[in-house]
């Protein structure tokens, strides 16, 4: 009996740090740490955000070329979107464009991998970084894309509060980034067709998207969503990577801040951390992939708390329900393709399969493919030439095939 009590301590105590799903008595608490504001005005929300509806186009600039995209304009626009409760935000996507471009050719909206809680971790300025911890070295591949005369979105998906594990507002911002990139007579993909792509934390923005579409941007026709590597639960997820001393437990801490960012009345994290929680989560506060990872190695949530004597908290439990799309009951209004390795040792498998089987059973014309290697990241590499050939066809229009059981 004891060695039960103290396992359920121990569970209860992972899901506080990495879940939030216990809230011990309430004491003065520590409230959320918000990154360090943009410097360049251009992302402030305008004064009259609240008059503006999802998707409006707030600014418009064109950026200086890059040298890993020959002939292609860059283009940074803000627009109006929506936070996790509904309040009026504003966000940002940078546009390429092929100079070549024909009017209304494709437009792919690729939602990056962002691991970050600070404002340099954004897409649009990890693109003009000369960080090497920064640069995304997959960029050029892009190329590909924009040869074929199809322009490229890359929202900054984490919105302004850069709330990492906010999943659902991800899906939002991605949306609005579309109906924004619509809107710029300039970018010419007015009445392009559109689809979307991403792989782990940009997959999780991408599937929420897709299963949000119907629902909060009805009018938009997307012809397709390719998503990778998702966590479909972040229950689960974060649960295994809390209970014990972790490689990787900096991820599940930042996620569990991102989500103080956007809930800070119900998901009230700082509060339950001591002393060596509140460093560690100080050192996340305004760091990218490397530094997370870093300040989290293995640490678990034992190491972090400040006490062991808690209650469940349904309220703060229910932030992170809200984000796992397992649970979500909605389904896209698109065909899917989906790709993982079933035995990838980050992400919990069952909730990736669970879902794309009951997209299936409500008659979503999935194609789901295995990656079978251990490594999170090689099942992005090896499943992208897939899910291009996929995209492809569903932006010419091709028959959709589906491999539902």
């Amino acid at each position: 009996m004891r060695i039960r009590t103290h396992y359920r301590h121990r569970l209860r105590l992972a899901a506080l740090i990495a879940v939030g799903c216990a809230v011990a008595p309430a004491v003065a608490a520590a409230g959320p740490v918000y990154p360090i504001a943009d410097p360049d005005p251009f992302y402030a929300a305008p004064a009259d955000i609240g008059n503006h509806q999802p998707g409006d186009v707030l600014a418009v600039r064109a950026m200086p070329a890059l040298p890993q995209f020959p002939n292609t304009d860059v283009t940074l626009v803000e627009f109006r979107s929506t936070g996790s409760e509904g309040d009026p935000i504003a966000a940002t996507t940078t546009v390429l464009s092929p100079r070549n471009r024909a009017a209304d050719a494709p437009m792919l909206s690729l939602q990056q991998i962002i691991n970050g809680l600070g404002a340099q971790c954004a897409v649009s300025r990890v693109l003009y970084t000369s960080d090497p911890n920064l640069m995304m070295r997959e960029a050029p591949a892009w190329n590909v894309v924009l040869q074929r005369g199809w322009s490229i979105a890359l929202p900054d998906h984490l919105g302004p509060h850069f709330a990492y594990g906010a999943a659902k507002l991800g899906g939002q911002i991605t949306l609005d980034g579309i109906r924004a990139a619509q809107r710029v007579p300039e970018l010419k993909v007015q009445h392009s067709p559109v689809a979307m792509a991403g792989y782990s934390g940009g997959g999780m923005a991408t599937a929420w998207a897709a299963a949000l579409a119907q629902s909060y941007a009805p009018e938009l026709h997307i012809a397709g969503a390719a998503m990778g590597g998702v966590p479909m639960n972040l229950v689960t997820m974060l649960e295994a990577m809390g209970l014990n001393r972790h490689p990787v437990f900096g991820l599940a801490m930042a996620a569990g801040l991102g989500l103080e960012r956007e809930y800070p009345d119900r998901f009230p994290l700082s509060a339950q951390l001591n002393d060596r929680g509140l460093a560690i989560r100080d050192k996340l506060a305004n760091s990218c992939t490397n530094d997370i990872l870093t300040a989290g190695a293995g640490v678990g949530a034992m190491d972090v708390a400040k006490t062991t004597i808690m209650t469940e908290d349904p309220t703060a439990r229910g932030v992170v329900e809200e984000n796992s799309l397992q649970l979500y009951s909605g389904v896209p209004n698109m065909p899917v393709f989906e790709w993982h390795s079933p035995i990838d040792g980050l992400i919990p498998i069952d909730a990736v399969v669970d879902t794309i089987h009951r997209y299936c059973a409500s008659g979503v014309k999935v194609w789901s493919e295995q990656v079978p290697v251990p490594d999170h990241l090689t099942a992005a590499v090896l499943g992208l030439p897939a899910a291009v050939s996929w995209l492809e066809a569903r932006l010419t229009d091709k028959p959709v095939v589906s491999n539902c059981a």
